[in-house]
């Protein structure tokens, strides 16, 4: 009797990711608590926030509120980059994904891992791109 062994895979399954991003991002940006808690921080570019009249909190809630992934704006299958447009405007958002203890000089070695895995939202205007 012979036996076939699959090798394991050392890719993290995006499906994880994509959920602990899209958790990530609604807390971020809309204030739900995730299931489980999830490490990370926002940060949005200066012409954002000089932006005025309420255009960042408009930005930073259709962030929260984005859903449209396709290969186009997803290849990975990670929820990490987004487009939303406000007023007119196009509005970036990108997930980056470091190791937790690296003060972010370094990518995440397990990004399906929310203990060892520090989330950083970026959200720009499309021109600060």
């Amino acid at each position: 009797m012979s036996m076939t062994v699959q090798p394991q895979s050392d890719r993290p399954d995006p499906t994880v990711i994509a959920a602990q991003n899209d958790a990530f991002r609604k807390l971020a940006c809309l204030g739900v608590p995730p299931a489980q808690p999830i490490q990370g921080r926002m940060h949005v570019t200066r012409s954002l926030m000089e932006a005025g009249d309420g255009f960042m909190a408009e930005a930073v809630k259709a962030t929260g509120e984005f859903d449209v992934f396709e290969p186009e704006n997803d290849p990975e299958g990670w929820h990490d980059f987004g487009s939303v447009t406000v007023r007119g405007e196009t509005v970036f958002w990108k997930i980056d994904l470091y190791e937790a203890d690296s003060d972010f000089r370094y990518e995440a070695e397990t990004p399906d891992n929310p203990t060892t895995t520090t989330r950083v939202l970026t959200i720009m205007l499309a021109r600060d791109w």
